[in-house]
């Protein structure tokens, strides 16, 4: 008779689970994203929404407190900085571009020039 050889079997690798802090950065990248799509699209209703859900989520990762960090969390940090960023360099852009087509409709804003004068007694 012949012998057969079975595989050695595997166990089947455990997904590590998620720190708190990893599932929140994670939503907040979904966020970003979401709020970069709201941006290219000048989605007033989607750019609220977006804030709405960042604020919860920074009071959410706020709440969770400092801690070490792991190669994923720092990743997922990192990532979402750089998001946040361009999300902001984006939305940056937009208001100097309304600003100045603003501007070259009704010209410059002339503000009532204000000095200051002792009070004299």
């Amino acid at each position: 008779m012949a012998e057969v050889f079975v595989p050695a079997r595997r166990p089947a690798a455990q997904p590590v689970p998620a720190t708190p802090l990893a599932g929140a950065l994670r939503q907040m990248i979904a966020v970003l994203e979401r709020e970069r799509q709201a941006l290219a699209a000048l989605d007033a209703d989607g750019l609220v929404g977006a804030a709405q859900d960042k604020e919860a989520l920074c009071d959410e990762i706020a709440a969770i407190g400092p801690q070490p960090l792991d190669g994923e969390t720092r990743t997922l940090a990192e990532t979402a900085r750089q998001l946040n960023e361009v999300n902001r360099r984006v939305r940056n852009l937009l208001a100097a571009n309304v600003a100045a087509r603003i501007e070259a409709l009704g010209g410059p804003r002339r503000l009532p020039r204000v000095t200051y004068a002792p009070a004299r007694a």
